[in-house]
């Protein structure tokens, strides 16, 4: 019952952010790079930080108190970076600062050397940044977080406690409800980056917090389809000697989504039915041979992705060459050789 009335709760709180965005015109206007028409309200994913400052109110102790100031200031510069724009070294240092009080939290400065500390800086603020980059189409980012959400209290339930109940299911019902608004051919709200970073805290500590209680590190494969997509689209963007800070339309998502025409909804499902078969592989295979499925899950994202965005090029170079054909015949041909 209780849950049912946070739900109602974060309802209510979402549809009042509406009004406030739609009075401070906090709306997202489409541009070459957007997958959307028409400006749409912008940070609808900022119900992720008042499930957070819920939790608090409900629970008041020290640590508690300790992660939401950390998610605060990841969500606070955030939420800036969505109405005014913020410097990209300012929102690292931010986010890195961020990452500091989920490491206290999590008991990170406690548990690992030094050396170990600043590699989980660089890692999570990239794991961060990558969540909010894959934040691109119609219920990306909301499915694909209630589907590691789920996973996750899976484990807390089932395979290894490792956190209050609680700290999972908030962030899942507030997943819910962005997903009402988001999930739809035409959206009513976009995450934002408040959104899409606050989500991406509230999942790293609660990875963390399991990898630190079963002293493995395996559940970082729970991300392993964000991390194939982001790692293998800053390579390309690398390789075509881009500014890998910017915005593109490279993810392999956006390119299903604006140069094949597939519903966003759809590749939004094939996502997180993907990473559910991953995750499903991880805990049944967890803790025999859990690091060899998630390599083996890995090696095969990669090559899929690999091969399907080889396919799309050939594709792309396919339809090129046929219009450069067509120009140079008569249109009483050039319909027949379109076909």
């Amino acid at each position: 019952m209780i849950y049912l009335l946070i739900l109602i709760l974060f309802f209510v709180l979402e549809i009042i952010y509406f009004q406030i965005a739609k009075k401070f015109r906090i709306l997202d206007i489409p541009n070459q790079r957007s997958s959307h028409t028409q400006p749409t309200i912008r940070g609808g994913g900022i119900i992720l930080w008042v499930a957070a400052l819920l939790y608090l109110l409900l629970n008041l102790s020290y640590a508690d108190l300790i992660f939401f100031i950390g998610i605060t200031i990841a969500a606070g510069i955030s939420f800036w970076d969505d109405v005014c724009g913020v410097r990209y070294r300012i929102r690292l240092l931010c986010q890195a600062l961020a990452l500091s009080f989920a490491f206290q939290f999590t008991g990170v400065f406690y548990t690992i050397p030094w050396w170990g500390i600043v590699i989980a800086y660089v890692f999570f603020v990239g794991t961060l940044n990558a969540y909010n980059f894959m934040d691109g189409i119609n219920g990306m980012n909301g499915l694909y977080t209630a589907t590691v959400l789920i996973s996750l209290l899976y484990i807390n339930n089932h395979i290894h406690p490792f956190t209050d109940p609680d700290f999972i299911i908030f962030p899942l019902l507030a997943s819910v409800v962005f997903l009402f608004f988001n999930f739809r051919k035409k959206a009513k709200c976009f995450a934002g980056d408040v959104g899409s970073i606050a989500a991406g805290f509230w999942v790293v500590t609660l990875l963390i917090l399991l990898m630190i209680e079963t002293k493995n590190l395996v559940w970082i494969g729970l991300l392993m389809v964000y991390g194939v997509d982001s790692v293998l689209t800053v390579l390309h963007r690398v390789r075509l000697k881009q500014n890998i800070t910017t915005a593109h339309r490279l993810h392999f998502f956006q390119i299903l989504a604006n140069e094949q025409g597939i519903d966003q909804r759809l590749i939004s499902i094939m996502y997180a039915i993907t990473q559910v078969f991953v995750s499903f592989l991880i805990i049944e295979l967890y803790p025999f041979i859990g690091w060899w499925i998630m390599v083996i899950s890995c090696f095969i994202l990669c090559l899929v992705y690999c091969l399907k965005f080889r396919f799309i090029k050939q594709n792309q170079k396919l339809k090129v060459s046929l219009s450069e054909v067509t120009s140079d015949v008569p249109q009483n041909l050039s319909h027949d050789l379109s076909k």
